[in-house]
């Protein structure tokens, strides 16, 4: 099958012919059919999350795909050849305490495709324990869209609805429009909440209004705190920081009216600097609910999937870019400089 793997981190990635991957009685084969390309394969092709990856290379990175299960083990009973799937970027191992509860996604042995183990930036990819991982793809909805979701959409959903627990009318501002940023633009707009999106380029603000955006801010012109506050009169309802910076997490927390909730999505580098410091004292005489967010778990996905395919959210806005796997560099290069709008899905695995 063909691949593009990172051979050398910050190097353009090698298209390679290699064989097809195997799975085990409880695993699945997927030939992939749409693979979005995420600012977290961005970070882990910078080699900033060696921790994932276990360090070693070559990797093939790729977590937002969707395709056809091509084999089946032989313990797998929910699933069949042919069946369309869509694939959570956080696996679980389907039997301990917080898999049994829903919570697959925070799974003390969590898996991660494009990650633990060679993703989706393949003609193939092994699913392991794929009757507790696995989520069947509505007809209605179609790959690239379904790409589209991949990590940065359904992450945002879990965050917004699940974590955030966001209510109609509540004022929501999202710090980052990214990919995960638009995507919890789309899902609180969809949720009846007002969403404020800041970022420093205009085209992106741009596409945060098309998704739902009742206002946008340019943190390059203006003090998004002090615009926040004169927005909301008084401070945001419920915050996001989609980047994962210490500035945007710092004007997310600070947009915050008391007892407002903070969701944080953005995932920093590992080690030390990625640490971001915070006025502890601050977040206590506000009573600020601060809230960590990772992935989706499988059980929630068929709220977000029964709502794509009745056409009520449709990540396809979010989808302004295909491309071949020989282009995943380019698109990866541009992510360095931020010269990216929107989600760019991988459509052509034959070159």
């Amino acid at each position: 099958m063909k691949a593009a793997l990172v051979e050398q981190y910050h190097e353009p990635l090698a298209i390679r012919d290699i064989p097809e991957p195997a799975h085990d009685s409880d695993g699945v084969v997927v030939e992939v059919k749409a693979c979005g390309v995420c600012r977290s394969d961005w970070h882990g092709w910078q080699g900033e999350w060696p921790g994932f990856t276990g360090g070693s290379l070559p990797h093939i990175f790729g977590h937002e795909f969707v395709g056809l299960v091509s084999d089946i083990g032989n313990n797998v009973s929910r699933y069949s050849v042919g069946d369309r799937v869509i694939v959570p970027f956080t696996l679980g191992c389907g039997h301990c305490e917080y898999c049994r509860s829903g919570h697959s996604n925070v799974c003390p042995t969590v898996s991660m495709p494009g990650f633990s183990y060679d993703g989706g930036f393949a003609q193939y990819v092994t699913v392991p324990d794929a009757d507790a991982n696995l989520v069947k793809l509505p007809d209605a909805v179609d790959f690239t869209d379904a790409a589209g979701m991949g990590c940065r959409l359904m992450t945002a959903y879990h965050g917004i609805v699940e974590v955030g627990q966001i209510h109609p009318g509540d004022w929501l501002v999202v710090y980052g429009a990214g990919g995960v940023g638009l995507s919890a633009t789309l899902v609180a707009t969809s949720a009846g909440a007002n969403v404020i999106a800041v970022d420093i380029a205009d085209d992106k603000l741009a596409l945060a209004r098309k998704v739902g955006a009742i206002a946008t801010i340019n943190s390059r012109e203006t003090d998004p705190v002090e615009a926040v506050r004169e927005l909301t009169d008084g401070g945001a309802d419920k915050s996001v920081d989609a980047l994962g910076i210490s500035e945007t997490l710092h004007n997310a927390v600070n947009s915050l009216r008391s007892r407002g909730t903070h969701i944080q999505i953005g995932m920093t580098a590992e080690g030390p600097v990625g640490d971001v410091a915070l006025t502890i004292n601050d977040l206590i005489a506000k009573e600020i609910d601060f809230r960590g967010s990772f992935g989706m778990p499988a059980v929630e996905f068929r709220y977000l999937l029964n709502q794509v395919a009745a056409g009520k959210m449709k990540p396809g806005q979010l989808v302004t870019k295909t491309i071949a796997l020989s282009e995943v560099s380019d698109a990866l290069t541009a992510m360095s400089t931020y010269n990216t709008v929107g989600t760019t899905v991988i459509t052509d695995f034959t070159r």
